[in-house]
């Protein structure tokens, strides 16, 4: 089962760095959880890592292609 602990960690320094902590934190739950034999536990920390990694990366572009598309503007003007 995987972690997503890389995917979380650059999404974390690329996108958003407040979704990307909570990203990490589910994370890095996944191998304790496995070791304690809680894999439902664990599989639903992985399923909420992969999550919040993805609104991480999707709020980090939205806000990217804003300050972009401010940024044409004001040359523009």
């Amino acid at each position: 089962m995987p972690n997503y602990l890389v995917p979380t960690i650059l999404t974390t320094l690329f996108c958003c760095l407040p979704f990307g902590v909570v990203s990490i934190v589910y994370a890095a739950r996944v191998n304790g959880k496995l070791a304690a034999g809680d894999h439902p536990g664990a599989l639903q920390s992985s399923q909420n890592a992969k999550t919040w990694a993805w609104i991480s990366s999707g709020f980090g572009i939205v806000v990217i292609l804003g300050w972009v598309f401010l940024s044409v503007l004001g040359s523009l003007a």
